[in-house]
């Protein structure tokens, strides 16, 4: 059976210019960075920095952090003519995030998020458009368990699970965890965590049975994954000169994304020169140096 080929929410990274390129390779569904509703709802001058959006950015979800259900469905109200459904991040684990009331402390808040989910459902007109929660998981299953189901009782459209605790970073994802999560659930449950290639996600899909897979470093390293190819083509970094040129997106954010592509693809030494240029032409020239087949010298 197939899986739902999805973009994770990535602070920095899964803008618009990102969501375009992984879109030309099999990427079918794709989040924006993570965005403090409280914010977004208040200042228009953050919601234009936090949001942009084009005719041919969909299916996509705006996922927000949040801890009050108000602000969560003014933030939805807002978005709502522009994405196709909002999601509710309860898995960050970054200290500044819990300690505003945000992200992974609200896997300990089953209410709370049941809450925030109601609310948003009653308050959207639109049936069609998605409110999901993206969780980690508890030491104790069952408390996780309990608030899947308490969410999907709220209306939830589907669960994201990351398959690690909040204390933990690099330790083995826990795939069984998400198959237990999955036969507890009747909605669609995302697996997350440790995934790298194509292969890896079909791995993971058989291991848990999840309906979507949601990929985010693997993409940072190779945007073209869910195409099937093992590394970063040629092409791919061809079509982010031309999407990101197109964008105007920054240097420093256009320069990182090359760094991640062509991390596998790239020696030391090319690493060290490549990775301190310092403009948008040097890069231009290095490409055109480096991979002959590369035109966006003369298109700069």
């Amino acid at each position: 059976m197939a899986f739902v080929k999805i973009c994770a929410p990535m602070v920095r990274y899964s803008k618009l210019a990102f969501r375009t390129l992984v879109r030309k390779y099999s990427c079918d569904l794709c989040y924006t960075p993570m965005i403090v509703a409280a914010d977004f709802v208040s200042s228009a001058k953050a919601r234009d920095s936090e949001f942009t959006t084009n005719k041919g950015d969909h299916p996509l979800i705006v996922q927000f952090a949040a801890k009050e259900a108000q602000v969560l469905c003014d933030a939805a109200r807002i978005i709502c003519p522009f994405a196709d459904g909002i999601d509710l991040n309860c898995g960050c684990p970054q200290r500044w995030a819990i300690s505003e009331g945000y992200g992974a402390c609200l896997i300990n808040k089953p209410e709370l998020v049941k809450d925030m989910v109601r609310h948003v459902r009653s308050q959207i007109d639109n049936p069609k458009f998605s409110v999901s929660i993206k969780i980690r998981i508890h030491e104790d299953l069952k408390r996780t368990v309990d608030l899947c189901q308490k969410a999907e009782a709220a209306g939830v459209s589907w669960i994201t699970v990351h398959g690690r605790s909040i204390e933990e970073r690099h330790q083995p994802v826990h795939y069984d965890a998400i198959k237990i999560i999955k036969q507890s659930m009747s909605i669609p449950v995302v697996a997350n965590g440790d995934i790298k290639t194509l292969k890896d996600a079909e791995n993971v899909h058989h291991l848990t049975e999840a309906d979507g897979i949601m990929v985010a470093r693997g993409l940072l390293a190779n945007p073209a994954m869910f195409a099937g190819y093992e590394e970063t083509p040629f092409q791919c970094i061809q079509d982010w000169v031309d999407i990101a040129l197109e964008h105007g997106t920054p240097f420093t954010c256009f320069h990182h994304h090359l760094m991640y592509m062509m991390e596998r693809i790239t020696s030391k030494q090319e690493k060290k020169v490549f990775n301190v240029l310092s403009s948008t032409s040097a890069v231009l020239d290095y490409l055109s140096d480096h991979y002959e087949t590369h035109d966006a010298g003369e298109q700069s």
